[in-house]
């Protein structure tokens, strides 16, 4: 899909490009919202990429992710993510901002963007959200999840707290990449709703009115996972 990529590109231009100093408004984190939906609209565009329906019907959070770096050896790097939970009514919350930890990517040249979707099933998995910096390979041995292409084969895939789902745009030069940790990223939460509130409280509870901003992504979450 040419005009999600192009998207995608655009955002990843602009977030590098962006002065470390310069001051940060909440129509950043609109883009983030809109990028965040494009990427799953892209990885479910294609049955090659597609996460199963069966899977997205049983789960219990989702977490979308963009990490990115570019320059000669050592450049850019940056990422960001969002997080949604699924209440014990089945409606989700509204989208909570986490921060990326560095992609290692080792010796390179060129420019790449990761795109990572973690689909949480079960409490251990939505009880790492409770913690101030967590990744899901390690605390809670995520593996990779089936495809649609796959989809015969789903009931057979080995059972895990989160199942990971990653592409990867650009060419690169050099070693394997290797992801990273993700952690609440408090200061973009309290400036994009207005609140104090935490991370696990904002995705947990009722408190949160869902700004239009959101709405859209979270209409096709729930599409996806009825």
């Amino acid at each position: 899909m040419k005009s999600i990529s192009s998207f995608l590109a655009l955002v990843l231009a602009a977030t590098l490009a962006t002065p470390a100093l310069a001051e940060v408004t909440r129509d950043k984190y609109v883009v983030q919202v809109e990028s965040c939906e494009a990427i799953l609209q892209e990885f479910m565009a294609s049955p090659q990429t597609a996460i199963p329906a069966q899977i997205l019907r049983n789960a219990k959070g989702i977490v979308i992710v963009n990490q990115f770096q570019l320059g000669f050896i050592i450049g850019g790097k940056g990422g960001y993510g969002i997080v949604m939970a699924r209440k014990p009514d089945g409606r989700w919350s509204v989208p909570a901002f986490l921060d990326a930890g560095e992609v290692s990517f080792g010796f390179q040249l060129g420019g790449r963007s990761l795109y990572t979707i973690y689909v949480i099933n079960d409490d251990a998995g939505v009880r790492l959200l409770y913690k101030s910096k967590f990744n899901f390979g390690i605390n809670a041995n995520a593996v990779a999840g089936p495809r649609v292409a796959e989809a015969e084969e789903a009931s057979q895939i080995i059972k895990a707290s989160v199942y990971v789902y990653q592409k990867s745009n650009g060419l690169y030069a050099g070693a394997k990449l290797k992801t990273g940790w993700l952690a609440p990223h408090n200061s973009a939460n309290e400036l994009f709703y207005n609140t104090s509130h935490t991370m696990p409280e904002i995705i947990f509870s009722d408190w949160i009115t869902p700004p239009a901003d959101v709405v859209p992504l979270m209409n096709y979450v729930t599409q996806l996972t009825h």
